[in-house]
C-alpha cells in the first residue's frame, strides 16, 4: 500500500458510521452481511448506508458480491493487512523482532 491509498483508507475510516460498518464486517467474518442487515444493525437509512459502503469499497477496506437482488459485503482483509503493513513498514527502527508482539497480537487465529 502506498501513502495515497493509506490516506484514502484513513479518510474512509474517519467517519463514525463507516468505522462502525468496517468493525461490524470484521466481526461478521466470512459470512459477511447484506446492505440491509448492516443498515438495520446500525440504525442508518439505506441510502446513507449505500454512500458509506461505496466509500469503504473505493478505499479497499470492504468488498462485495451480488446475491440475486441484494449485495453482500465483507471486510477486505487484504486491504486491512495492507493498511497495517503500511503503518508498521519501518517500525522499531529496523529491529523487526521488537514489533513481533504487536504483529502476533494483530494476527487473526480464527
Amino acid at each position: 500500500m502506498d501513502r495515497k491509498n493509506a490516506l484514502e483508507a484513513f479518510a474512509a475510516l474517519s467517519q463514525p458510521t463507516r468505522l462502525d460498518v468496517f468493525r461490524l464486517l470484521i466481526k461478521a467474518g466470512e459470512a459477511g452481511m447484506s446492505a440491509g442487515e448492516i443498515s438495520e444493525r446500525l440504525a442508518v437509512r439505506q441510502n446513507t448506508m449505500s454512500a458509506n459502503l461505496a466509500i469503504l469499497t473505493r478505499a479497499g477496506l470492504i468488498r462485495n458480491t451480488r446475491e440475486g437482488r441484494s449485495i453482500r459485503y465483507f471486510a477486505d482483509m487484504d486491504g486491512m493487512r495492507g493498511l497495517l503493513g503500511f503503518l508498521m513498514e519501518e517500525c522499531c527502527g529496523g529491529r523487526p523482532e521488537l514489533c513481533r508482539p504487536v504483529i502476533d497480537e494483530l494476527a487473526c487465529a480464527c
